[in-house]
């Protein structure tokens, strides 16, 4: 398995030169009429987090170019998967989008032996928003100041350590999963329904261990309330720029290396101008500095690719999340 890399020079300079030629033909490609009403982006979590942030700030700058509201929707539930199953059996009409995480759009498939939603069958994968990395924290207390401090820690404590994750198969849930096992730490899991609450038990010490996207634990890092450990994936944060990947510490697992992503998608069969269309107008909100700015505020790359760029990546990516969910023993019944 070899995780990906995200070049956010290149990804910028792409997302200006396919906006400028997408743009110059939308009108042409626009279906006659389209869009007559709102359109509504369904947000599978929780209000508040980093995906429903995001969204809410491309909603805003999309309904300029596309000339009707865009209402975004928290359906959450069930690991992301009640508000997606919702999109994958919306009528393909363009008016019914999804702003997810990897997990409901990719790894849940691996997860769990029956799912309402064939990912790869009932829904188009419109474009990845933005690579996903996120922080590896601690409390405090706890005597490791890297990576590899921190694994020899845990490997000393089995069945002392307790590890937080925002819900059953998040990346925080697999992650931590790899790390118990290949430490052979028998950590205990603790599912959160949210990033918020899992980080409140962390700083009051319930927990010792957890990953968490940059938005929810910077403040905390920067008031000592809680230590840093590293970044997964292959590229420091631009908000936590002295804080070293756990790549670059010399622990290149690909558990580790991997990241999500926060990906559009939309219910199969949506017809191919409507996509071109609301594609176009995603990538003209990709060039707004508010969008720009709340992307790398939460910790993470802008990417912003095509429909067919991202199913080449979603290929890529589909053995690297089916082994890790091998590795961590995660499989749901």
């Amino acid at each position: 398995m070899k995780a990906p890399h995200i070049d956010r020079r290149k990804a910028l300079q792409g997302i200006a030169s396919a906006g400028a030629c997408l743009l110059t033909g939308r009108v042409a490609w626009a279906r006659e009429g389209y869009p007559a009403k709102p359109i509504r982006f369904i947000v599978p979590f929780n209000p508040g987090g980093a995906t429903d942030t995001v969204a809410r700030v491309l909603a805003a700058s999309m309904s300029k170019t596309l000339g009707q509201p865009i209402l975004v929707e928290n359906k959450s539930g069930a690991a992301g998967m009640l508000g997606t199953d919702q999109v994958a059996k919306a009528a393909p009409d363009g008016y019914t989008f999804t702003v997810s995480l990897s997990t409901s759009l990719l790894i849940n498939q691996f997860l769990y032996a029956r799912m309402a939603y064939n990912p790869q069958a009932d829904l188009l994968m419109l474009s990845q928003i933005a690579a996903a990395p996120v922080t590896l924290v601690v409390h405090p207390s706890v005597p490791a100041g890297n990576m590899r401090e921190l694994l020899a820690w845990i490997g000393a404590n089995p069945g002392k350590v307790s590890y937080g994750s925002w819900g059953v198969g998040s990346y925080a849930h697999l992650a931590g999963a790899y790390m118990s096992k290949t430490t052979h730490a028998d950590m205990v899991h603790v599912a959160y329904k949210g990033e918020a609450p899992m980080i409140q038990d962390l700083i009051g010490g319930q927990l010792q261990v957890c990953f968490s996207s940059a938005q929810n634990t910077r403040p905390f890092i920067e008031n000592g309330r809680l230590k840093a450990i590293g970044v997964t994936g292959t590229q420091r944060m631009v908000v936590l720029p002295d804080l070293p990947t756990i790549h670059e510490q010399g622990v290149a697992d690909d558990a580790y290396a991997i990241f999500g992503w926060v990906g559009m998608a939309a219910p199969a069969g949506t017809p191919q101008d409507i996509v071109d269309t609301v594609h176009a107008a995603l990538l003209e909100a990709a060039k707004d500095t508010k969008v720009q700015e709340h992307i790398t505020g939460a910790g993470f790359i802008p990417v912003f690719n095509t429909p067919a760029e991202f199913s080449r990546a979603y290929a890529r990516d589909v053995p690297i999340w089916k082994e890790l969910v091998k590795i961590a023993d995660a499989r749901i019944d």
